[in-house]
Formats: structure tokens, C-alpha cells, sequence
């Protein structure tokens, strides 16, 4: 792989002769900057580097950004079709990933990974013995070097990847901690659940919904060729989950209740460790970590929640924004307990996650997340 390009690297080239400049792109930027301000791929987006690319480079970035140009309220607005792309268009990428990761210009970027919080006592019972019964997951995003992201996936390669897998999947089967089955939702596959086997387990926030209801999936081509090549493993005792075929590869979920998360995380890691062994390499980069679709995911693309209820944040479960300005100031995202878009849940129920993924470790992450809990409980419960 050549060297990584600095900011300031992309900064310092002069453009190049334009060659068949496209009017119609700089002018659809330009009413998305006025309109959206806070589209990171319009803002970075140049239409000067946009049309001194060749029609082939034209081609493929115009279908990494069309998810920012068909959804102009994107924060991001843009994915990677493939793991190349990072670095074959970085002066779209480098200033967009800074700007959402909070990583200065002068600073290098640079990913290490760290799992020692493993064996150390990191339990929600040591804030409120009343916190042990939460419900918290941890998960990482995969995509194997093998193949192309989601969003550049053809139907045929979609089913090799499940293909793959679910061989993958047999040998995790004599596993007594991750023993379990593969659920598919490939039309015709001896392994397919029914839709209301599918809809049971979307409603236990086990299986991922239907794609093609999220506008920003669809114009990425991630939600293309629904529902062939998706589905699900699921550990015999339902804590133990790995989805194929979402916005990534593969994510690797360890859920559960008790409040022990250093458990939690030990679990996840050792699923992780043993399904590595069993197929290609993942994408992988020195400068960005794990290779992901979404730039916000790169680095660990680990991503660590609990449910907590914030009654007197949410105002009752009314209002999220109280929450998650003060959230915000502990390094934490907040969203309803549904997921993304949803309000707060019963009792001002809602989904708690440190926001951080590029520049630090999965046991930092960890960290985030019990540290900021035990601040935002103790700021839920003054006066």
C-alpha cells in the first residue's frame, strides 16, 4: 500500500486540467451547502478535484457520495464502496474524517487496538447496585479484504459472502459458549427463516430491519438485491450474535444483562478471535483501523451501549436534547432506546454510547462508557 496522504499533502497539489467537467454536481453541492450546512461530503466535496478526475474516478465517487446527494440532511454523506477508496479519494475523506472524529490537522492519524480492559472489574453494580439489570451490548464491524464493501457488491457476491460464512458458522457450532444456528433471509435457502420468524426477532432487536426502508442504505447500494445474502448466527442463549449482509460485512454483537461489562467485552473479543480463524482477512488499514462503509465507524468500529433511564434528562421521556447536550460534554451519544430516530422508551429510557471510534482503543471505549455512565447517573440523580 503506498504511503498515506496528509491533508496538507492533498492541500498543496494543484488541480488538474479539468476534463469534462459536470455543471450540473457543482451546482447540486453548492444548493446543498446553502441548504445543509452540516453535509460533510458537500463541504469537503471540491467540484475543481470532482471534474479533474477521469470519467472512471467520476463515476465511482459520484456513487460513494449519492447518498449525500439524494438525502441532503446526511451528517455524512458519503460511503465507501470499497476499501481502496479511503485513500484513492482522500481529499473527500481525510478533511471529512477529521471533521467528524475531532482530529486536529497538524495531528497524525493513526489506529491502535487494545483489549486489556479484559480481566479487570468493570461492573455497573459499582455505580448502583440498582444498574446491574441493564441491557448493554458491544459490537464491531468486519468487512473481509476479499470482497468489495456492501454498497459495491454485486447479488452474486452477496450470496458468496453467506456462502462463506455459514461453512464459517459450522465451526463455531461445537463452541459451548457460541453453539448456535444461522438464519437466513435468502430467498429459496435451506437455512430461511419465515417473515414472521424475521419480524420476532427485528421487534427483540436481535435481527437488523429491512434495508430498504432507510433512504440513505438505498442510495448507497448497501440495501441492493434485499434480502439475498443476509441474515443472522445467533448463540444458543441469545447473547452471541453475528449479522451478515447489514451496512457492514459482518457485525459481531455480545449482549446481555448484569451490569459486567469487562464480561461483556471478554465474550465479544473471544468470538471475534476464534471467527477470524475460520475466514479471509479483514480490511484493514494503519491510518483508519478497520475498514468500514460508513467513515464514522472506522478505526475499532466498536461500538459499546447500555440502556439507561435519564427520567429527569428526557424530561419524562419527552425531550432527548437535554440528555444529549449533557451526554455530549462526556464524550457520549444518545438516541432513543429504539435505535436511531426513535424517542426515549418508558421511564425516559435511552441508548447511551461513547461517540469516539478512530484514535482510540476498543478498552478505551470501554472506559468511555462505564466513566461517562457513572457521571451522567450522578447528574440524572442531583437534587
Amino acid at each position: 500500500m503506498p504511503p498515506a496522504k496528509r491533508e496538507d499533502e492533498w492541500a498543496m497539489k494543484p488541480p488538474a486540467e479539468k476534463r469534462h467537467g459536470d455543471n450540473r454536481v457543482g451546482s447540486r453541492l453548492a444548493a446543498i451547502r446553502s441548504a445543509h450546512p452540516n453535509n460533510l461530503m458537500a463541504r469537503f466535496l471540491d467540484e475543481d478535484y470532482f471534474n479533474a478526475l477521469d470519467t472512471q474516478e467520476r463515476e465511482r465517487l459520484l456513487q460513494i457520495v449519492r447518498s449525500g446527494l439524494d438525502n441532503p440532511d446526511s451528517q455524512i454523506g458519503a460511503y465507501a464502496q470499497n476499501g481502496a477508496d479511503y485513500e484513492d479519494f482522500g481529499p473527500l475523506f481525510e478533511p471529512l474524517i477529521r471533521k467528524y472524529h475531532n482530529i486536529p490537522r497538524q495531528q497524525d492519524i493513526g489506529q491502535d487496538h487494545d483489549w486489556s480492559l479484559m480481566g479487570s472489574r468493570c461492573h455497573l453494580d459499582d455505580i448502583d447496585p440498582g444498574l446491574k439489570g441493564l441491557s448493554a451490548r458491544v459490537r464491531v464491524g468486519r468487512n473481509l479484504a476479499t470482497l468489495p464493501l456492501p454498497g459495491g457488491m454485486t447479488r452474486a457476491q452477496r450470496l458468496e459472502l453467506e456462502a462463506l460464512m455459514i461453512e464459517a458458522f459450522k465451526m463455531l457450532r461445537g463452541n459451548p459458549q457460541f453453539d448456535g444456528r444461522y438464519l437466513s433471509l435468502t430467498p429459496g435457502s435451506s437455512l430461511a427463516i419465515d417473515e414472521a420468524e424475521f419480524q420476532r426477532r427485528v421487534r427483540t432487536h436481535q435481527m437488523f430491519e429491512d434495508m430498504r426502508s432507510d433512504p440513505y442504505l438505498t442510495a448507497a447500494g448497501i440495501a441492493a438485491d434485499w434480502p439475498f445474502g443476509r441474515g443472522m448466527y445467533v448463540s444458543n442463549s441469545e447473547d452471541f450474535l453475528i449479522w451478515v449482509g447489514e451496512e457492514d460485512h459482518l457485525r459481531i454483537i455480545s449482549m446481555g444483562k448484569g451490569g459486567d461489562l469487562a464480561a461483556l467485552f471478554a465474550s465479544l473479543h473471544d468470538g471475534l478471535e476464534r471467527l477470524a480463524g475460520l475466514i479471509p482477512a479483514f480490511a484493514h488499514s494503519r491510518r483508519y483501523g478497520y475498514i468500514t462503509s460508513c467513515p464514522t465507524n472506522l478505526g475499532t468500529a466498536m461500538r459499546a451501549s447500555l440502556h439507561l433511564p435519564l427520567p429527569r434528562l428526557t424530561a419524562g421521556g419527552a425531550d432527548l436534547e437535554p440528555a444529549k447536550k449533557t451526554a455530549s460534554r462526556l464524550g457520549l451519544s444518545v438516541r432513543g432506546a429504539g435505535g436511531e430516530h426513535s424517542g426515549a422508551g418508558q421511564g425516559g429510557l435511552v441508548d447511551i454510547s461513547p461517540r469516539a471510534r478512530l484514535g482510540v482503543t476498543e478498552t478505551g471505549i470501554m472506559k468511555c462508557l462505564y466513566d461517562a455512565t457513572a457521571a451522567l447517573w450522578s447528574l440524572e440523580n442531583a437534587g
